[in-house]
């Protein structure tokens, strides 16, 4: 039993097991296309992004070997392109850049070190099967997150596209501040090149959109370097990159440091979940596969864990190179394998070739990829749709531009669930009217020819309740009843929608009760399910009512009160007029 345990747990992990029975010339062929081809953009990517994070670029390179080996074999999306992603080295260097100075030995180490933490924390997720906690980030905490980040890494690498020497900071402002201050000492040579490669790439990418506009870009940029002997005093380049592949290294860290990381662990790690879901689900409702959350979590939880003893920075799915590979004709996740092989080649025969590489080249393919990611007809859609997820974006986005990366995130998070609990707080309560000739009862702000019945107010609530809306319908029903203009002797609840009863709204239910009936207005309830009832009885509530206030549909509740009031006055005529309405 515990072999056959042991064997479906290894099944369940290591994916790849599920693709390889099918693979064939035909698979191999797409992979090896995609791979090929995410592979020669990956190169000039990962050493631009790792700038970005702060390390020297060559930790972009080896970022891009171990982990790619790592995900085709424990992912579930068949074309998720893993790599170096934009967003997650501004978290980096957001978080790292706080306890040590970027670029310096200590720095590079505690980001090897994030990298182990975010594998483990994205792991226990995994095992403790939390993957539903990416819900925490909704949808317009990541769109007003994305629409921010992308100008503050092009703030953030101005200084490497036009030469300057500025001093860095994580406010936006400060930074904006330091470039005025510098405007009259830009260098030309970077500035040229800088600026040059901006156009390119932006012709590139106008007017040939499949070829490798980054590559492209820190050839030609390279080979001008290189031929024309420019001047490196105010020329910052790559420089002398180590051949070989990554070696393994024992993270050094101190607990302190250890305690300072932990925040940005835990933001890159839901971040990271994020987009790989986004993008997973994507293409698996494109492709008609499924994508397993929690298995997700275990696959880029592994690739940055295992990674991370290799120097790896952290790695992610990418939206440019994901599109790219399922364009290419990725079929598995192997297509990744094939991209890291490129890079290993790299690694081991061409590290030479690029020393001559500008920092500004590098600059540039980081900020017009960046930009690229703004997407305005995003936030246009929250407005759309629900105002109220609009001005989340926006809130996150302001955050996030002036406050700080983690604290924009946070900020949004909390906005987001503030938003949740005032939902809750103050649900939909819909006043019900009946359906001539039925007995069907619909909002009567919706369905103009829904009619209320004299004296009866029927009304629906649109929540479970609980202690944060139970004031809420409480004021309701009592402002409802106390109208000048309308004389109710009976309020109808219709219940379908509440699925729970919690203590604080029992004790706001018997005082409606009472309130109601201080007023001479009688409370029913229609539609209650079986354990709300329970509740009820088991509270008293349903004795202190009595059995005659409990029916199955609004229509039930409002025949019986009306045959009790023809009772007690056979001259009221509303049970009459209400079966001529019904029939």
């Amino acid at each position: 039993m515990r072999t056959s345990g042991m064997k479906q747990w290894i099944l369940n992990k290591l994916t790849f097991l599920k693709w390889v029975p099918k693979y064939n010339s035909d698979t191999l062929k797409g992979d090896l296309t995609a791979g090929l081809t995410v592979g020669v953009m990956l190169i000039p990517q990962a050493m631009a992004y790792a700038v970005l994070a702060g390390v020297p670029p060559i930790y972009g390179l080896y970022a891009s070997v171990i982990p790619l080996l790592i995900y085709p074999l424990v992912g579930t999306s068949r074309h998720l392109a893993f790599g170096v992603v934009a967003i997650d080295m501004l978290i980096v260097s957001a978080g790292v850049g706080l306890i040590a100075d970027p670029g310096s030995s200590s720095y590079v180490m505690l980001v090897i070190v994030l990298t182990v933490m975010v594998g483990l924390i994205q792991i226990a997720m995994s095992v403790a099967r939390l993957g539903f906690i990416v819900t925490l980030l909704s949808k317009p905490v990541i769109i007003g997150f994305t629409a921010a980040a992308p100008i503050i890494i092009s703030m953030s690498q101005l200084d490497n596209l036009l030469g300057l020497q500025v001093a860095h900071s994580r406010h936006i402002y400060a930074l904006a501040a330091e470039y005025w201050n510098s405007i009259n000492s830009i260098p030309l040579i970077p500035a040229v090149i800088g600026i040059a490669s901006i156009i390119l790439l932006l012709i590139l990418k106008k007017y040939f959109k499949a070829a490798p506009k980054a590559l492209i870009v820190v050839v030609v940029s390279a080979i001008i370097v290189w031929a024309i002997e420019l001047p490196t005093t105010s020329l910052d380049l790559v420089g002398s990159i180590p051949e070989g592949l990554p070696h393994i290294v024992a993270p050094d860290f101190t607990f302190e440091e250890l305690r300072r990381l932990l925040p940005t662990a835990i933001t890159l790690a839901l971040v990271q979940f994020m987009n790989v879901i986004s993008l997973g689900r994507t293409f698996g409702f494109k492709h008609q596969y499924s994508v397993r959350p929690n298995r997700e979590l275990f696959g880029i939880g592994a690739a940055n864990f295992i990674g991370g003893f290799f120097q790896a920075i952290p790695t992610s799915g990418s939206f440019s190179r994901s599109a790219i590979n399922e364009q290419a004709g990725a079929q598995t996740p192997f297509a990744n394998i094939f991209s890291a092989l490129v890079v290993i080649i790299a690694l081991l025969f061409l590290t030479p070739l690029l020393y001559f590489i500008p920092m500004p080249a590098l600059a540039a393919i980081i900020i017009v990829a960046a930009l690229g990611l703004i997407d305005l007809d995003e936030v246009k859609y929250l407005f759309k749709t629900k105002e109220r997820d609009g001005y989340v974006a926006i809130f996150t986005f302001f955050t996030t531009l002036f406050i700080g990366i983690q604290e924009g995130i946070l900020l949004g998070v909390a906005a987001s669930l503030l938003g949740v609990l005032l939902r809750a707080s103050r649900p939909n309560i819909a006043v019900l009217g009946h359906v001539n000739n039925s007995r069907i009862y619909r909002d009567v702000s919706r369905f103009p020819e829904a009619k209320q019945v004299e004296g009866i107010l029927t009304i629906r609530f649109d929540a479970s309740f609980s202690f944060n809306n139970a004031d809420y319908l409480k004021e309701y029903v009592i402002d409802k009843s106390e109208e000048s203009d309308r004389k109710i002797s009976h309020v109808v609840i219709d219940g379908m929608s509440i699925n729970d009863l919690d203590t604080t709204a029992l004790e706001a239910l018997h005082m409606v009760v009472q309130s109601l009936s201080d007023l001479d207005i009688e409370l029913h309830f229609a539609g209650l399910k079986g354990p709300i009832r329970d509740v009820m009885l088991r509270s008293g509530l349903a004795r202190k009512m009595g059995g005659s206030h409990f029916h199955l549909t609004p229509h039930e509740a409002v025949t019986y009160i009306l045959k009790h009031a023809k009772k007690h006055d056979p001259d009221d005529q509303r049970l009459e007029e209400y079966q001529k309405r019904v029939e």
